[in-house]
């Protein structure tokens, strides 16, 4: 039974608020680890999730006070290690860790960040060697981007004039490490694009740790690399260290000396380039000339006389001419042997013949018809017969037809 004075009673908001003051008293700035699962990205810039374990889950969220400072991307699936607060969250009753503090497990922050950024800016081709720009032979102009103060612009500048004097260098100051330093960079890239001639840049600095390093590592700084239409090279760090701008960039060179060598041909060995590539020229030059004063010469030794050819050519004239005669004669022969052949058939078929033999060819006049039949004539009518020798013009005195 109900017994009001033996017990407090308490409303739901009371209970849960002093359930909410135990546990963030009892639980602040403790350190737990898990598996982050249900991963929610708001609009509002925080980050809400389930961390858990074989057994059990608890919710978590780090503010985007936080998270905007974050070097990596939370994901469902990584195993992270956490610091912060629990707390109840009182119109649901609910209890979470606020995260203040979040690390990859077994792998630093800043290596987790740039595994994914490699592996994202990868999948978007941005390290394709379609997209790497030939570097220039013999460059003009270089730029470079890095600190004016560092060991490695000093190395540069010195090699490069060593290697080639009359090369002219534009120096772009800026901070290569530190917040803000790929900012800097990126803005260097976009300047000497827009505003100056040079036809390659170099950016970069020497050696240090992945923190010194992480300007290097930055998006904005890849982006900036790969949208320059100048060629670009990276020279940052040492050989064993590599940076996103290296699989971005025209050409890696660590160290920045590498890089300097690599940028200009030495002067002295260009000269001796050029003085052997003179030199196997005259060589080919003088076989070339060679072999055409042998072909010359052996032209020459086939050429004859101009004289003997002239006699030649008149002696075949001659043989010509009378080959001609011979083959026009011939050629007469057969024409007038056909002309008469031709003539005699014409003589046998015509009438004349006929009428040599007695016969007359009668025609009707004025029409000079042939007459064969006496019907349709009338006395008085004039007819022309043809004889052997002459024509007799005579009228029609009688007509006798047969039937």
């Amino acid at each position: 039974m109900y017994n009001p004075s033996n017990s407090q009673i308490f409303t739901v908001s009371e209970l849960t608020h002093q359930i909410r003051l135990k546990l963030e008293s009892d639980f602040d700035g403790i350190w737990v680890e898990g598996e982050i699962s249900n991963l929610r990205c708001p609009s509002s810039g925080h980050r809400y999730f389930t961390l858990k374990d074989a057994d059990s889950q608890i919710k978590a969220v780090v503010f985007r006070s936080h998270a905007r400072f974050l070097r990596f991307k939370i994901e469902d699936g990584l195993h992270m290690i956490c610091r912060g607060r629990v707390s109840v969250y009182e119109p649901r009753g609910d209890y979470q860790i606020i995260i203040d503090y979040i690390e990859p497990k077994g792998v630093g922050a800043l290596q987790l960040a740039y595994e994914q950024l490699k592996e994202r800016l990868q999948k978007e081709g941005l390290f394709d060697d379609s997209n790497k720009k030939p570097l220039p032979l013999l460059p003009r102009k270089i730029g470079l981007i890095t600190s004016p103060s560092g060991a490695a612009v000093r190395d540069m500048i010195t090699i490069i004039y060593r290697r080639f004097p009359n090369v002219e260098i534009l120096i772009v100051p800026v901070r290569v490490q530190g917040e803000g330093a790929s900012l800097e960079i990126a803005r260097a890239l976009e300047e000497v694009n827009r505003s100056f001639v040079v036809d390659v840049i170099i950016v970069g600095r020497g050696g240090g740790s992945l923190e010194d390093l992480w300007a290097f590592n930055e998006e904005v700084t890849a982006r900036a690399i790969y949208g320059s239409k100048i060629p670009v090279i990276s020279a940052v760090g040492h050989e064993i260290d590599f940076t996103i701008s290296d699989f971005v960039a025209d050409l890696r060179a660590p160290p920045p000396s590498a890089a300097a060598e690599l940028v200009v041909a030495k002067k002295s060995e260009l000269l001796n380039s050029i003085d052997h590539f003179r030199g196997r020229l005259k060589n080919l030059m003088s076989h070339l000339m060679e072999s055409h004063q042998n072909r010359l010469n052996f032209l020459e030794k086939r050429l004859l006389d101009p004289r003997r050819r002239l006699d030649d050519f008149r002696l075949r004239v001659d043989d010509l001419d009378k080959e001609m005669d011979v083959r026009m004669t011939y050629y007469l022969g057969n024409l007038r042997h056909r002309f008469e052949r031709y003539m005699d058939g014409l003589e046998r078929l015509s009438p004349l013949n006929i009428l040599q033999r007695g016969y007359s060819i009668t025609r009707r006049l004025p029409g000079y018809n042939v007459v064969k039949d006496a019907k349709g004539f009338k006395v008085g009518d004039r007819v022309n017969v043809r004889l052997s020798r002459g024509e007799i013009i005579a009228q029609v005195k009688e007509v006798v037809a047969e039937d």
